[in-house]
């Protein structure tokens, strides 16, 4: 039977579909467990309820997705949810050319799911969605200690371009500032592979 099957030996049935409000409640969820697993451990845990509570909330999540000026892409694996994208506008960090600069915001894949290939998958449709919104750059920032996350997007061609200051809480921290050249992705290519 597949469901008995370890998760990493399944075979997985990927989609990628537009988020709406209603999945609000399952995205709060989903936002609130990846966060807690990727940076519990390393924020007081005050800091990080404080975060989780302002960013997560399915309030929260409801009017993201809401916003038509927030494009969320839901990676789902038959009926879980396995990853998730959100890009939007806004003005870039001055390390960013701000003409044609599109912001991916958050980008998380469920642990089950690390070394799947959902990240590629969900990276290349966040490609896709820049590029039908007119971007020309793709900019995020990433905790300057999560180095998992910054190989991940070295590997699909975003540069360091310099840093800026993110609050967990009341806790400044310091990411790494990463930019794209859609340029130098293939039309319907996955990023790092380039013309």
């Amino acid at each position: 039977m597949t469901d008995a099957l370890p998760e990493k030996t399944r075979a997985m049935m990927l989609t990628i579909r537009l988020g709406t409000v209603a999945d609000a409640a399952i995205l709060a969820d989903f936002a609130t467990t990846s966060f807690q697993d990727a940076f519990g451990d390393d924020n007081r845990p005050e800091d990080l309820a404080l975060h989780l509570a302002r960013s997560y909330g399915p309030r929260q999540q409801e009017a993201e997705l809401g916003d038509s000026a927030i494009t969320t892409l839901l990676a789902e694996d038959a009926d879980r949810l396995a990853g998730y994208a959100q890009v939007r506008p806004g003005a870039p960090p001055p390390c960013v050319a701000p003409d044609g600069a599109l912001e991916l915001w958050r980008f998380y894949v469920g642990r089950p799911w690390h070394g799947r290939g959902v990240a590629q998958a969900l990276m290349a449709r966040v490609v896709a969605v820049a590029r039908a919104r007119g971007a020309r750059t793709l900019w995020l920032g990433v905790w300057e200690r999560n180095q998992r996350a910054q190989g991940f997007y070295r590997k699909v061609g975003f540069q360091r371009v310099g840093g800026q200051t993110f609050m967990v809480g009341t806790d400044p921290q310091s990411d790494h500032v990463m930019a794209l050249s859609l340029a130098t992705v293939k039309p319907g290519g996955a990023p790092g592979t380039s013309e």
